[in-house]
């Protein structure tokens, strides 16, 4: 499924629920030394995910650690996103002689809970997810912003090094297109010598689950 959000220069990976097969290597242990038995099964499951595309990569699948914020931490030579979710895990990888940066959401396709809308929406953004939970009620908009809106900040944080707070872009989607425009209001990010005042994004509701992906090419 998230192959028909990414782009061909990519290599992806899925799970539907976790994999009897999936195992932590040494290295990743402590990441989830303190973790609740679903917490490490969702990280054990993403992270076979995520070695399964760099092998398909044909990149080094060792240890996957951690950076900042829970951030993956890719061998040289590769950009990458994970995301898990209630019965879904994913993985991207890419080179960046294709890709500079990316990154890929999962949620369930279920409501916001209370208030949470109004904790991460803009007011105009929370106008257009209303009249779009109206026009077109078989996709939870609501859900789907808060998922792009974390794909932006995973495509944010490697190319700036910075926080991007909910409040700091603004998101405008295409029902009929499957696609979305991210605003970024915190400011541009560079991309080798492109300042980039937007982001380009993708979107697919299907299954229970909405996906969220931006990419943005070299």
């Amino acid at each position: 499924m998230i192959e028909r959000i990414v782009p061909t220069e990519t290599e992806t990976a899925e799970a539907y629920g976790d994999l009897p097969e999936a195992t932590l290597l040494p290295e990743e242990e402590p990441i989830v030394k303190s973790a609740v038995a679903k917490r490490r099964a969702e990280f054990t499951t993403a992270r076979h995910c995520a070695r399964q595309a760099l092998t398909r990569l044909g990149a080094p699948a060792g240890a996957i650690l951690t950076g900042e914020r829970g951030a993956p931490l890719w061998p040289e030579g590769v950009v990458g996103s994970i995301t898990h979710c209630e019965g879904y895990r994913a993985a991207v990888v890419a080179r960046p002689a294709h890709i500079t940066s990316i990154g890929v959401d999962a949620e369930p396709a279920l409501p916001l809970p209370s208030g949470v809308l109004e904790a991460v929406a803009l007011a105009d953004e929370q106008v257009a997810v209303k009249e779009l939970l109206e026009s077109a009620p078989d996709v939870r908009w609501d859900r789907l912003l808060f998922s792009a809106k974390e794909s932006v900040y995973k495509a944010w944080y490697p190319l700036t090094r910075r926080f991007l707070e909910f409040e700091e872009a603004r998101l405008v989607f295409d029902p009929a297109g499957g696609t979305f425009t991210a605003h970024l209001l915190a400011g541009p990010a560079r991309a080798g010598s492109r300042t980039l005042h937007t982001f380009d994004g993708r979107w697919l509701s299907q299954d229970g689950i909405v996906l969220t992906s931006v990419t943005v090419p070299a």
